[in-house]
């Protein structure tokens, strides 16, 4: 397994992102630290120099695993379930940017917080516009070539696909088989009656996993066994990327610096 951190291209309110200011030194610094890769937040992939965003990260030896999309509900409240159409297509033509621009660095897309929040008098209609929407969405990342994937969030942050089972429902009523599942030790610990059963569930789709302690700090620091999740991850066969989306706690190099640290040990 590959490690990785998430790391804003952009500023953005979310607070567990490390390194959101200064890119150049924040790659230069994930690098030092060992990592092999880094996930990118991107809330627009329209404000970015691509080609010179590609030549930091190639300079350096990093790879890109995946690139998340959810700054675009944080900072701008769009989301696939809007019940204002203008706003669903805006989200949706979002998404679609975030496609086009995975091929670049040859990352998958994560689909989290920009599915929006239901509400109680529209949720059907809601889940109905959001399985056409990753429908779409699907068959533009096939035609990509990138894959796409759902994340279960836990229920303080959403109403919205809390749990692997309810993930794994919706992929079904997508019906597209390369909708996958992205993984969180912090959701998950939150959500999931065990965690390691709910990494076996989903094992058919698992394309990416999240890690963050019970606390969101860096593993290691709250109390959930990632030697199990390890232990688990290797039985099934996943052979992808740890992605540490953590607080920056006590500070984002000593997060940084005690999540490889942590993790390098157990691999």
């Amino acid at each position: 397994m590959k490690l990785g951190i998430v790391i804003s291209t952009q500023p953005a309110r979310f607070s567990a992102v490390l390194f959101q200011a200064d890119l150049e030194r924040m790659v230069a610094r994930v690098a030092e630290l060992g990592y092999d890769g880094v996930e990118l937040a991107v809330r627009n992939p329209a404000l970015l120099d691509v080609e010179a965003l590609k030549r930091l990260l190639d300079n350096r030896g990093l790879e890109v695993p995946a690139i998340g999309t959810g700054q675009a509900w944080g900072e701008e409240g769009l989301s696939l379930s809007d019940p204002d159409e203008v706003m669903r297509e805006r989200a949706l033509k979002r998404l679609e940017d975030h496609l086009n621009l995975a091929p670049a660095f040859g990352a998958q897309v994560i689909v989290g917080l920009i599915r929006g929040r239901l509400r109680e008098d529209t949720a059907q209609e809601q889940r109905g516009w959001t399985v056409r929407a990753l429908r779409h969405c699907a068959k533009l990342a096939a035609r990509r070539g990138v894959g796409l994937l759902l994340e279960p969030i836990n229920r303080y942050e959403t109403n919205f696909i809390n749990t692997v089972e309810e993930a794994l429902a919706f992929c079904e009523a997508v019906g597209e088989p390369n909708l996958g599942l992205l993984f969180d030790t912090f959701h998950a610990n939150i959500e999931e009656p065990s965690i390691e059963e709910s990494i076996r569930a989903c094992a058919p789709r698992l394309g990416h996993v999240h890690v963050a302690d019970s606390n969101r700090w860096a593993p290691g620091r709250g109390h959930v066994n990632f030697g199990s999740v390890v232990a688990t991850l290797r039985a099934i066969g996943y052979d992808g990327w740890l992605s540490a989306e953590i607080l920056p706690n006590p500070s984002p190099d000593a997060a940084a610096a005690q999540t490889i640290q942590y993790l390098r040990a157990l691999l």
